[in-house]
C-alpha cells in the first residue's frame, strides 16, 4: 500500500504542478472550508505539493518508513493490515490539519498543502519498532530525532514567518504517538512491551 500511496500522490502532485487551478482546488484553505463547506480539503491537501523538492522529501520519508508500519500492521492485524494502514495514513492527513483550520478559518489568504502530517505520523511507527536505530543524517537515534523534531516544529509554528505548515508536522507526529499507543494497547501489546524494553536498554553506539 505504501508504494500505491506514493504513486497516487506523485501523480496528483504532478498534475498540480502543471495545473495550478487544480492544486488550489485541492489545497487546505480553512476559510473555504468554513464559508463554502469544502470539507474534502481536509483530506485532499495531503496529495498535492508545492514543488518537486517538497514532494520528493515527503515521498522518500513515506517510502522509507511506511513499509515498516505496514509490517507492524501485518504482524498484528493480519488480513486487515492494508485497510488499517490506509485508514491510519488518511486520518493522519486530516488530524494534522485541524489546528491550522482552527487558527486560520477566518483568514482568506492562508493555504497549506502536502503530506507532511501523515509522513510525520508514519515516522512514529518506525520509532515503535526501533527507537534507538541511528539515522545517518542527522546522526541521532530515532527517538531522539523525534523529540528534536517535535520541539523544532512546535518552536517554528510559534515563531512563524517561513510559510511552512509546522503545525502539520507537529500534530501529525502527535497523532502518530496517540494512534500507536492505542493500537498497542488494544491490538498489539507485544509491540508496546518491546518498545519499553528497548527504550530501557538504551542506545547502541553507531559504530
Amino acid at each position: 500500500m505504501t508504494i500505491i500511496i506514493v504513486i497516487v500522490t506523485a501523480l496528483i502532485s504532478y498534475y498540480g504542478f502543471e495545473r495550478v487551478d487544480m492544486k488550489r482546488q485541492l489545497m487546505l484553505y480553512p476559510f473555504a472550508i468554513k464559508n463554502r463547506g469544502e470539507y474534502y480539503r481536509f483530506l485532499t491537501h495531503g496529495f498535492v505539493h508545492a514543488n518537486w523538492n517538497h514532494l520528493l522529501i515527503n515521498m522518500f520519508v513515506l517510502f522509507q518508513f511506511g513499509t515498516v508500519v505496514e509490517h507492524i500492521f501485518a504482524t498484528f492485524s493480519g488480513q486487515w493490515s492494508h485497510l488499517i494502514f490506509v485508514l491510519f495514513y488518511l486520518s493522519a492527513i486530516v488530524f494534522s490539519s485541524l489546528v491550522d483550520y482552527a487558527q486560520h478559518q477566518n483568514n482568506p489568504a492562508y493555504g497549506a498543502l502536502g503530506a507532511s502530517g501523515a509522513t510525520s505520523a508514519t515516522l512514529i511507527g518506525y520509532v515503535m519498532i526501533a527507537p534507538w536505530q541511528w539515522f545517518i543524517f542527522p546522526p541521532l537515534p530515532a527517538i531522539l530525532m523525534v523529540v528534536a523534531y517535535l520541539w523544532y516544529s512546535n518552536y517554528m509554528s510559534k515563531r512563524g514567518g517561513d510559510n511552512i505548515a509546522h503545525n502539520a508536522h507537529f500534530y501529525g507526529a502527535v497523532y502518530g504517538i496517540v494512534f500507536f499507543v492505542l493500537y498497542s494497547i488494544f491490538q498489539a501489546p507485544d509491540l508496546l512491551e518491546s518498545f519499553w524494553i528497548q527504550l530501557i536498554q538504551g542506545p547502541n553506539l553507531p559504530f
